[in-house]
């Protein structure tokens, strides 16, 4: 059965977690952050967006959203984020935006490098 879970980490959050968090952080090229309302209230995500802005990750917010609300806090608007755009023919592509910025840059690898 498949729970979403992660099932190499403790039941209970402990100084073990901390370490394989930073460890998975450290290892990854790209920090990429789901923001939605459960992220929005963990208490271990924005630790976990320190470490790796402290570790000079690539970071990436991905705002999701339902009819009503945007979800992310005010430190998500520090980061590029990665989001809808109408970039060329109103086709729906997928762009990055740099922080304060309404213009994105089509999504590619090198745009994420």
């Amino acid at each position: 059965m498949l729970t979403g879970k992660d099932q190499s980490m403790p039941p209970k959050p402990s100084k073990a977690t901390a370490k394989k968090i930073q460890q998975r952080i450290t290892d990854a090229e790209l920090f990429l952050f789901l923001a939605t309302a459960n992220s929005r209230a963990s208490r271990w995500c924005p630790w976990e967006i320190g470490y790796a802005d402290s570790g000079k990750r690539n970071i990436y917010i991905i705002p999701t959203h339902d009819d009503k609300v945007t979800y992310g806090n005010e430190y998500l608007e520090l980061y590029p984020k990665i989001d809808e755009s109408n970039v060329g023919g109103g086709m729906k592509q997928y762009a990055v935006f740099e922080p304060d910025s309404s213009t994105g840059s089509r999504l590619s690898m090198a745009a994420l490098g």
